[in-house]
């Protein structure tokens, strides 16, 4: 059971690197309001494998511009938005497991009785999260929580900023967080793996799409489109472990989808 569920988690993260080709999927989960917008203004970033990281970055942006973004384009085309938007809402919820830990680990006994009842109204009454009664009905606020935001609550520096094949920016702290998120996030492991396979598919397919042209205009607008991505992915991982109520309502758009 337990070399089961090993080789189950291992599938689930190759096919997060085959799914993820993007370094620019700006997701978002309530608005289309894209947060490299003003975010990272004057950051500085510890970055010593630069030269390294702007290869990478090339990349990645490359397989986004060449496959996940037409693919997003014809998504978005057969899609409508309200229905986009439904999804986002679901897949947030299936991320509680990995949100209330994470409120525990902080110490926020309150954020993490809040985000239970969200669970559990919106899994109900919002049938399976696609609807957010929770907090239309109640004004249960959503929280935003990993394990790498929980080190850095705890006053773990970041370390080096990294930017990883098809993943996208992360740093030293970020990443160990999503290696421990991986394993929390539990639905993963009680599902076959074609279905965890298409779940995250999808969200990656229609988090992208639902912020193709915010990203296609900074993209056009940025002097330095690896720097302005790198200041902004570290101003937004800093304004969540600081709880800041604008970064809580958007999803990293760099990282990995979270595993269900």
């Amino acid at each position: 059971m337990i070399r089961r569920r090993i080789g189950s988690r291992a599938g689930v993260l190759a096919l997060a690197l085959v799914c993820t080709v993007s370094t620019t999927a700006l997701g978002q989960e309530d608005d289309d309001e894209f947060y490299l917008d003003g975010a990272g203004a004057g950051t500085e970033v510890s970055d010593p494998f630069e030269s390294f990281n702007r290869g990478i970055f090339c990349v990645n942006d490359c397989l986004d511009m060449c496959f996940l973004e037409p693919l997003a384009d014809t998504w978005d085309f057969f899609v409508p938005d309200v229905a986009q938007r439904s999804l986002r809402r679901a897949f947030d919820n299936l991320r509680f497991p990995v949100v209330f830990l994470n409120d525990l680990l902080q110490g926020k006994p309150k954020a993490a009785g809040v985000d239970l009842t969200r669970f559990l109204v919106n899994t109900t009454a919002g049938v399976g999260g696609l609807m957010d009664p929770a907090q239309d009905w109640f004004d249960l606020e959503k929280h935003n929580e990993d394990f790498g935001q929980t080190l850095g609550y705890w006053g773990v520096p970041p370390g080096p900023y990294l930017m990883l094949p098809i993943l996208g920016p992360s740093n030293l702290r970020d990443g160990i967080g999503s290696a421990v998120d991986a394993v929390t996030g539990v639905i993963a492991w009680f599902v076959p793996f074609a279905v965890t396979a298409s779940l995250a598919g999808t969200d990656t397919l229609n988090r992208r799409s639902l912020v193709g042209d915010q990203i296609s205009q900074e993209r056009a607008a940025a002097l330095d489109w690896y720097a302005a991505v790198r200041s902004a992915y570290s101003q937004y991982r800093e304004n969540l472990i600081q709880d800041d109520a604008a970064a809580v309502d958007q999803e990293s758009p760099f990282i990995t989808p979270e595993a269900p």
